[in-house]
């Protein structure tokens, strides 16, 4: 499990962008979800790269 967090603003992101936060289940600043440490997760955190934090926990 990683743990991921928000620390950038949806505003001005892509659609794309949009659509991968969401899967993530991340909608609000500073929220933060574990995910599971998968190559899909990981391509996904990749693609938000700049606007997420993630930790292994």
């Amino acid at each position: 499990m990683m743990k991921v967090k928000l620390i950038r603003s949806r505003i001005g992101s892509s659609p794309k962008q949009r659509r991968n936060l969401d899967a993530l289940g991340l909608r609000k600043l500073h929220q933060e979800r574990e995910v599971q440490d998968s190559p899909v997760s990981r391509g996904m955190i990749r693609k938000v790269k700049h606007m997420v934090e993630v930790t292994d926990s």
